[in-house]
Parts: structure tokens; C-alpha cells; sequence
């Protein structure tokens, strides 16, 4: 199958403006993913299985995160309240989650509800131990755009929990200082570059762009890549190591090189620095936004974001940007029925979602709840709908079980360039063919 059709799809401007803009980008996913035999069928959970509630055990890395614990744990805590039952709480910083997600789960030492990233659900979905909750999301007022995020070879193996992008995030005030129009970003490379120098002359330390440096999230470099032209994947062959990804490295290694970038980022750290008035541009979802306000010495921040549009190598081409989208997963075994309720009401019930949604700001998946004053009073919402969102794609990775693995060695060679250990076309085509051996 080729994947252009995954890195190209947009998505309309009045589609984004209302927080529905996914649809065409997740439905690659589910359209895209692999037909053969890779992941066992899920054991379809039905509504009103459970004689009455019972405990169960709920996952999440934002427990370890400070800005969004006590959102979650509210969370939590209404619904234990609600049915008279305990959540078991299990955690791992971000970084590390998948992995130990997969061994917890792999091993049986783990069941309930997950909160994972979309990008996950083939490689769980492998395992053969995730419920088909596709009866508790009929009726609910899920988008279609959501409901199809959240699928795996046509089953549907999380609740949808919030749909949205990665992008560029400024500080338009430090901005200003260097002669930068925030609603007038630089909308080509070059353009970019030079405004990026502009704030390394600000000096005081600044580090003009928070792009991530370190292997854990130089999963990164691949929307630049494709801002470059490299179609990543395509019919089943990965092209990494096509001139348009050598061009892409040897460029992010050259803003390394003039400090215009930093060591040792990740997306935690960019968002630390971002808070601190020491980057003035750094890549995220909407969900940084409440971290970011929360750890932020200056009260007046949240005036001073402004989501843009990523610059593009030539005139005409479509600014990149990458779906991002969170879920809900239920792991079968004890609990399983009444983690699929807990699941179904996080996301789906009005009150509870818009609650959820004035703690951590990120858009929901129910028509109901997008149409909400909440939603569409939210200004930065919109500004990261219009110029982010609407021209987010799926990363084509995504439809592979083995797709952290492929990540994760394309970033181990991106690193190798970052500190002078590989040339960007060497090591471009190293990672090219060893993430070809993994989806072989």
C-alpha cells in the first residue's frame, strides 16, 4: 500500500477550527494499518457485563507529572466516589511508559485501564490482550475523526480521549524583542533560520528553538524530514536515506552547531525552559500548555502563547505537523468490565469531560463537548486548530507493531550526527536500513 496518501491528507480549515480536523488523518491510521494476522482479535467487552462495580487498576504517566496529576487524580477519585470503588494507581514518567506498559501487560502483571498514546495500539493490539470496547462507545457522541484514532485493524481498542496535534509553541513577547511578529512567523526554512538567529542575538543564555536533542524524543526530526520531502515510508519501503532526510539531519545538525539549538532536550526539558523565559520556540500538543502556565514564574504567560505554523522548505508546500492523540485502553482480565465504564465516562460524560478540559485544556472527542462555550471561547484552542492542526498527518510508523523500535534507531542515528560520531548521509542510511529490517 503507499503511504503518500498518510503524509498528505489535509484536513479542512473549518473541520479544525471546531476541533473535529482529524478525521482524515486518523482514518490513515486505521486504513493504512496492516491486514495480516499480527494482532490477535479483542475480546469484545459488553455494556452491563459486571454484576455491580468492581476495583480496578488505572495507568497513566501524567500521574508523575506535576501539572497534570492532580487533574487526573480527581479524576479518579469521582469516579471511585461515583461507584463506591478503588482505583489502583500505576505510573511511569513518560519516557519510560511504553516499555514497561508492554512488559506489565506482556507478563500479566497488569489489567484495567491505560491511558496511551494512538500511536501505541499496534503494538499493544500485538499482544492479544486488549478489549474490543466498541459497545461502550456506541450512542456516546464520539466524533468519527476520534472513534477512528483510537482503532486498530477495524477494532475499536481504546476509548478516544483527546485528539489533537504537535506544533510550534512561542513566547510572543520574546519574540518582540527581536523583531518577530508572532502572527507573521517566518513561513519558510530559511526565513526561519535567520529569526532564529535574531534571537540568539538577544544573548542572556537564550536558546532560540527547544528542539528536542535528546534520543528519547528525536523522534522529532521525522516531521522535519517530511518538511523537507521525505515520504518516510512508502509501499512498504522506508526511504530514510533519501536526499531529502540527509538534507533535513545535515540542517538540524547546523542549528546545533551555531547554538541555535540545544544539547540534551527532550520534550520535558523544552517545556521547563519554555515556563522559565529561556526558549522562545519549542514543539508540543495542546496539553503542554497547562505545564507550562503551572511551573511559570510570569503570571501574564498564557497571553503570551502563540501556536504558529511550522515553515516549509519551498512556496506551496503544506506546513507539517504531527497527530497526537491520547486513549483510554482496556487491558482484559480482573476489572476489565468496569475499567471499560470508567473509560466510557472519562470520556464521553459532558460534566466530567468539561472539567477535565478547564484542568489540562485539551480538546475533546465528543460533538457535544467541542461545541461547548468552553471549547470554542478558547483562543489559543483555536489559533493551534487553524495553524497546526488543520494540516496534521499520522506519522506512517504508526502502523507498524515495531514502530518504537524503528524510532528509536532513526533517533540513535540522528544523536550520532548531533555530536560529530556519523556524517548525516551515512547515518541516514544506516537507520534507513535497519528500520526496513524491522518491518520486514
Amino acid at each position: 500500500m503507499s503511504e503518500t496518501p498518510v503524509l498528505r491528507t489535509p484536513i479542512t480549515r473549518r473541520q479544525a477550527l471546531t476541533w473535529l480536523g482529524l478525521g482524515a488523518a486518523a482514518a490513515t491510521l486505521a486504513a493504512c494499518a496492516p491486514t495480516g494476522s499480527g494482532a490477535a482479535p479483542g475480546t469484545a467487552l459488553s455494556t452491563g457485563s459486571a454484576a455491580k462495580p468492581t476495583d480496578f487498576a488505572f495507568a497513566s504517566w501524567s500521574l508523575t507529572e506535576e501539572a497534570s496529576a492532580p487533574a487526573i487524580k480527581e479524576l479518579l477519585a469521582g469516579f471511585e466516589s461515583k461507584d463506591s470503588i478503588s482505583i489502583k494507581q500505576t505510573s511511569f514518567p513518560y519516557n519510560e511508559y511504553f516499555n514497561q506498559l508492554m512488559l506489565q501487560v506482556r507478563g500479566g502483571q497488569f489489567t484495567g485501564a491505560a491511558h496511551v498514546d494512538v500511536a501505541w495500539l499496534a503494538s499493544l493490539a500485538a499482544l492479544g490482550k486488549l478489549a474490543d470496547v466498541s459497545a461502550f462507545t456506541k450512542g456516546r457522541g464520539y466524533t468519527d475523526s476520534a472513534l477512528e484514532a483510537a482503532q486498530y485493524q477495524g477494532v475499536q481498542y481504546a476509548f478516544p480521549w483527546t485528539i489533537g496535534a504537535i506544533g510550534l509553541v512561542t513566547n510572543s513577547e520574546i519574540l518582540g524583542k527581536a523583531g518577530i511578529d508572532a502572527n507573521a512567523f517566518p513561513t519558510s526554512i530559511d526565513d526561519f533560520e535567520a529569526a532564529l538567529l535574531k534571537l540568539k542575538g538577544l544573548g542572556n543564555g537564550l536558546i532560540p528553538y527547544a528542539a528536542s536533542t535528546k534520543a528519547a524524543q528525536l523522534k522529532d526530526i521525522l516531521i522535519w524530514m517530511q518538511t523537507f520531502g521525505s515520504t518516510l515510508v512508502k509501499d512498504g519501503t522506508v526511504t530514510i536515506g533519501d536526499d531529502a532526510s540527509i538534507e533535513a539531519v545535515t540542517w538540524y545538525k547546523s542549528l546545533y552547531d551555531q547554538g541555535l539549538i540545544a544539547a540534551d532536550v527532550d520534550r520535558f526539558d523544552a517545556r521547563s525552559l519554555f515556563a522559565q523565559g529561556r526558549t522562545a520556540i519549542y514543539d508540543d500538543a495542546p496539553v503542554g500548555r497547562s505545564s507550562v502556565l503551572k511551573d511559570s514564574p510570569d503570571a501574564s504567560l498564557a497571553d503570551k502563547l502563540v501556536p504558529v505554523s511550522r515553515p516549509v522548505l519551498k512556496s506551496g508546500d503544506t506546513p507539517r505537523a504531527l497527530v497526537w492523540g491520547g486513549a483510554i485502553a482496556v487491558i482484559t482480565g480482573a476489572g476489565s468490565e468496569t475499567a471499560a465504564e470508567f473509560g466510557q465516562w472519562a470520556t464521553s460524560d459532558l460534566d466530567t469531560v468539561l472539567a477535565d478540559y478547564a484542568n489540562r485544556g485539551l480538546p475533546p472527542v465528543t460533538t457535544e463537548a467541542l461545541a461547548s462555550d468552553a471549547v470554542t471561547s478558547d483562543a489559543f484552542g483555536s489559533l493551534f486548530s487553524e495553524r497546526i492542526t488543520a494540516t496534521a498527518t499520522t506519522n506512517p510508523f504508526w502502523q507498524y507493531p515495531q514502530y518504537a523500535q524503528i524510532e528509536s534507531t532513526i533517533a540513535e542515528k540522528v544523536q550520532a550526527v548531533l555530536v560529530g560520531s556519523a556524517t548525516p548521509a551515512d547515518a541516514m542510511k544506516a537507520a534507513g536500513e535497519a528500520a526496513q529490517k524491522l518491518i520486514a
